[in-house]
């Protein structure tokens, strides 16, 4: 909880203070209904929040915290005024407006010094890994709607996000990805297990969480499959950086996960290509 489109850097490549990035030019590959687009507006940011209030809190049961006076159905924290937000949207028709389909909210290297840390430094100790924060993006609050989960709309946003690390000079996506814990846990214990001998960050764990799974009182030994966006991840090379924390919220075990651009396959850098 995000590659390649090799272009000379863009006007996106000096941003400003809440400046957003230029919206990317490219329709789809897969759903051609679709198009991928940099939220400009406030009324686009909040058709973002509306997929996340439904996804999230309707349809996963996330007890969210929203600051006072936020509209009835709208997911929105303290993050998002300093973020980027990235959309997957129907195409306007004369027959039906633009839906929002499929979101990301990104959050710059300066951005994040504005606001005081990184979502990301709420749930792990990132202490370590200070030296790396100019040249770190971080990814959250990704969702698809659930008519659009076939893997067309997820591989269109990290089109768009690996065409803007690149013009901007970004190396690296930090983010939570998220198992849930319908089982109490197990389940996130197990798969922790699993990728600690497969996928561990090669100076280990440089991410402590604050409130722990208790890995401890949790079987181990259970065989499981990685969520989705988790596989999706570990497939470009992404790395986990320490055990999961504990989201009481949103009812889930996060991993803190990192993907390096120069790690990334080629096969999925001319995928990323054709999306973005």
């Amino acid at each position: 909880m995000n590659t390649l489109h090799f272009a000379a850097p863009s006007p996106n490549a000096a941003l400003q203070p809440g400046q957003a990035p230029q919206p990317s030019a490219a329709p789809l590959t897969e759903a051609p209904a679709l198009e991928v687009c940099w939220a400009r507006h406030e009324d686009e940011v909040r058709q973002a929040q509306r997929l996340r209030f439904r996804v999230f809190a309707e349809e996963m049961g996330a007890k969210l915290s929203c600051p006072p006076g936020t509209p009835d159905g709208l997911d929105v924290d303290a993050f998002d005024a300093h973020c980027e937000h990235l959309l997957v949207r129907t195409r306007e028709t004369a027959q039906a407006p633009a839906e929002v389909v499929g979101t990301y909210r990104v959050l710059t290297p300066a951005a994040a010094r504005r606001a005081g840390g990184l979502y990301s430094d709420q749930e792990f100790d990132l202490s370590r890994l200070d030296a790396l924060r100019p040249h770190v993006v971080e990814l959250g609050r990704s969702c698809t709607a659930p008519a659009w989960r076939s893997g067309g709309v997820i591989l269109m946003l990290w089109g768009a996000l690996a065409d803007f690390m690149l013009r901007n000079g970004l190396q690296a996506t930090l983010g939570c990805a998220s198992v849930p814990m319908q089982d109490g846990g197990h389940s996130a214990a197990s798969l922790w297990q699993q990728l600690s001998q497969s996928h561990l960050h090669p100076e280990g764990v440089v991410a402590t969480p604050r409130l722990a799974l208790p890995l401890e009182h949790l079987r181990s030994d259970l065989t499981v499959t990685a969520p989705p966006l988790i596989k999706g991840y570990l497939k470009c090379g992404g790395k986990v950086l320490g055990p999961p924390a504990w989201d009481p919220d949103f009812g889930m075990a996060d991993l803190p996960i990192m993907l390096t651009l120069a790690d990334l396959p080629e096969a999925y850098r001319r995928r990323f290509s054709r999306a973005a």
